[in-house]
């Protein structure tokens, strides 16, 4: 087989089979994460990603040219980003789509200079580019593909040895970033990288068309997009069909399909021990989704507006915003926060400190660009602040801000606790600038304890990590290891904990009950008997407790 040009049809066949073949190998690249917490996974957040982007191809024409067809992947991709990785990607894909606008159809020259676009535009969105990464790989693969470009004119060639060339560097990323060398991985999303490559490459190299086998692939009925089920709406109680798979169970399975009742109906919960798939028909999908991130992690999430057969990868903000947050006025005030909060105990902490509008997410389902951008939509400040309290959100708040029209600031807190005492220094009546100011140096003082558990067996700083041990967790750095969660985590305070330190909160999480918390907090005033201790229900999901150290 000999190609010497990509036109419209043979892009969207390539993403396709990129899509495909990364969600079929998704667990690897998350596998190859270093740090063991149950954390957004690499390859869950870069498919999720995709699928975004493959969601929009599949609205275009089939006789779409290649500008139009990348176009479209871009937009998909940017607004469905999740996670540090799928920023990058959708960066990666907006970059490959500027190198070809306007064109019907590309040569290997084209392809490189594309490569070099999206290389250069990935790089451009890190404030601090790490060598060792998803930008390396794409980076050098694209040097290479513009070196070979002038030699080699089939497109298949070309491709085989770019992905050839891009394993190699793969292979590299351990000898650029220790942690990876010690952990004995290649970086995560620069495997990521080369998966949607290899995959793009199998496609072009199939015979006739391929099938989006996506779990929001939808067929097409009279050239019309449309649900695999049509659905009649009149009689539909329950509007949203929810189906989700939940790994690494720790709970009673008969007791949660008891719970889930409570929410709607058409319910299957199958399966059992480590892993159960859930079917239900639900008006609240979010309510749902996260009293199953109570007891597991979560994937394969896929959501159906049955009443307007439009798909759906996300949860609908309506349906969440109904039960979780206050009605929005018409009245347009100075401030309105936005903020990123996992279990409903921390969520009214928010609420309590005047938040407008809290998304739900945080670890295992990093809300996208778009659920960002939405819920900038449902709040009327005049200036609107939002807070991602996960380091691996900061990146898809900061593109929602260049993608908003609206006044939005991102401040880059981390971690849950950075959120509430950024908040708790706010004024009202002071600028912008003022109020960064007096944030930032809010932030410095605090610090944020995690106690989680493992999620597979690593190293780290020369300690080896089995999976399921209980782990202490501050600023990075895992600072203690055990079997018992009280042990540990009065370990980790006292690693933490200095002569300026003042006040310890402790928020417990879901898998915690009150008089557990409460002993921990009694120990804690044993051992340090001059420091404030105050006990919050957080309601979080897979962290035990996480600290709040002033």
């Amino acid at each position: 087989m000999r190609i010497e040009y990509v036109n419209g049809m043979l892009l969207r066949k390539a993403f396709i089979g990129a899509a495909n073949y990364l969600e079929e190998n998704k667990e690897d690249v998350n596998a190859l994460n270093v740090f063991p917490v149950p954390d957004g996974d690499t390859g869950t957040n870069m498919s999720l990603t995709v699928q975004s982007a493959i969601k929009q191809i599949l609205e275009l024409e089939e006789d779409s040219t290649i500008s139009q067809v990348a176009k479209s992947a871009s937009s998909g991709s940017l607004m469905g980003a999740r996670g540090n990785s799928g920023v990058i990607l959708s960066q990666l894909f907006r970059g490959f789509a500027s190198g070809l606008e306007k064109k019907e159809e590309a040569t290997t020259v084209d392809l490189a200079e594309s490569f070099k676009l999206a290389a250069d535009m990935a790089y451009k969105a890190v404030m601090k580019p790490t060598e060792g990464t998803i930008l390396t790989v794409a980076r050098e693969c694209a040097e290479y593909a513009l070196d070979l470009a002038g030699k080699e004119k089939d497109i298949i060639i070309f491709i085989s040895k770019v992905i050839e060339h891009g394993n190699k560097s793969l292979d590299n990323t351990p000898n650029l970033l220790p942690v990876l060398k010690q952990a004995g991985v290649v970086d995560a999303g620069g495997k990521g990288l080369i998966v949607i490559l290899t995959g793009a490459f199998r496609a072009l190299t199939s015979e006739g068309e391929i099938e989006y086998l996506g779990k929001s692939a939808a067929k097409k009925k009279d050239g019309k997009q449309v649900h695999r089920d049509e659905l009649e709406t009149s009689d539909i109680k329950f509007g949203y069909c929810t189906e989700f798979i939940i790994n690494n169970v720790k709970a009673d399975v008969e007791k949660f399909r008891e719970e889930l009742a409570l929410y709607g109906d058409s319910l299957m919960v199958v399966g059992g021990e480590d892993l159960i798939k859930v079917h239900v028909h639900t008006n609240n999908p979010g309510l749902v989704l996260e009293k199953a991130l109570s007891i597991g992690e979560l994937n394969d999430i896929k959501i159906d507006n049955m009443r307007i057969q439009h798909r759906n990868l996300l949860i609908e903000e309506e349906e969440y915003e109904n039960s979780h947050n206050n009605v929005i006025g018409i009245d347009t005030k100075k401030y309105s926060f936005i903020t990123v909060s996992m279990g409903d105990g921390i969520s009214k902490v928010f609420k309590d400190l005047n938040v407008d509008y809290v998304i739900p997410g945080g670890q295992t389902m990093n809300p996208s660009t778009e659920d960002i951008l939405n819920a900038v939509e449902k709040v009327n400040g005049e200036d609107i602040i939002i807070f991602p309290n996960n380091g691996n959100i900061v990146l898809a708040a900061k593109q929602a801000k260049e993608m908003s029209e609206r006044n939005l600031y991102v401040f880059p807190t981390k971690t849950v606790a950075e959120g509430i005492v950024a908040l708790l220094n706010f004024n009202q009546e002071a600028s912008i600038d003022e109020n960064f100011e007096a944030m930032e140096s809010a932030v410095e003082n605090v610090k944020t304890g995690q106690v989680t558990y493992a999620v597979r067996d690593t190293e780290i700083d020369n300690i080896k990590i089995k999976k399921d041990d209980i782990i202490g967790i501050c600023k990075g750095d895992i600072k203690a290891i055990g079997k018992d969660v009280q042990k540990v985590s009065l370990e980790l305070i006292k690693k933490v904990v200095n002569e300026d330190t003042e006040l310890i909160t402790i928020f417990y999480g879901e898998n915690v009950d009150e008089e557990e918390a409460n002993t921990l907090a009694e120990l804690l005033e044993e051992e340090f008997e001059d420091y404030d201790i105050e006990v919050v229900y957080g309601g979080q999901p897979l962290y035990y407790y996480i600290f709040s150290i002033e």
